[in-house]
C-alpha cells in the first residue's frame, strides 16, 4: 500500500505549471526584445564589411589584370573580364579570380566603372535597398572610400 502512494505523489511531481511556463515565456520574450535588435545591427554591419572585402578583393585582382594588360577593364567589359578573357585584349594572364563574380551580401551585381568619376575605376555595391544613396544598412559600400567614410 506504501508503495502506491509513492508512486502517486512521483506522478504528481512530473511537469512545469501553466504558470511556470507562462513566466519562462515572458523571459524569452524580454531577453528577444533586447538582444534582437542587437543582434540584427551586427548582421547588416558584417554584410557591410563583407562587401568591402569583396571589393578589396576586385581592386586586388584589377591591378593584376593591368599589370599584364597595360590598363583596366572598361566599364563594357565588367568585373566578367577578370574571368573570361576580353576578345581583344592579347596580353591577357588570366583569370584574375578563382571563382565565379560574386553577388554583394544583398544578392545585387556589383557596379564597376572604368574610367571611374573617384579614379582610374570605381566599384559599388548600392547596400541593402538596391538603390543610390542612403544611410545605415541602405549605404552603399563604395571603392573609394571606408564604410561609414
Amino acid at each position: 500500500m506504501k508503495k502506491k502512494q509513492k508512486d502517486s505523489n512521483r506522478i504528481k511531481e512530473k511537469g512545469f505549471t501553466l504558470i511556470e511556463m507562462l513566466i519562462v515565456m515572458v523571459i524569452i520574450g524580454l531577453l528577444a526584445a533586447l538582444v534582437g535588435p542587437r543582434m540584427f545591427g551586427k548582421v547588416e554591419k558584417s554584410k557591410q564589411k563583407a562587401a568591402k572585402a569583396q571589393i578589396a578583393l576586385f581592386e586586388t585582382a584589377l591591378d593584376t589584370y593591368r599589370l599584364d594588360v597595360g590598363k583596366y577593364p572598361t566599364t563594357d567589359m565588367e568585373l566578367q573580364a577578370l574571368r573570361v578573357r576580353p576578345e581583344d585584349v592579347e596580353k591577357w594572364d588570366g583569370p584574375y579570380l578563382p571563382k565565379e563574380i560574386p553577388l554583394d551580401p544583398w544578392g545585387h551585381s556589383y557596379e564597376y566603372r572604368s574610367p571611374g568619376e573617384h579614379g582610374e575605376y570605381d566599384i559599388l555595391s548600392l547596400g541593402a535597398d538596391g538603390s543610390p544613396g542612403g544611410d545605415g544598412v541602405d549605404v552603399d559600400i563604395v571603392s573609394w572610400k571606408d564604410i561609414g567614410g
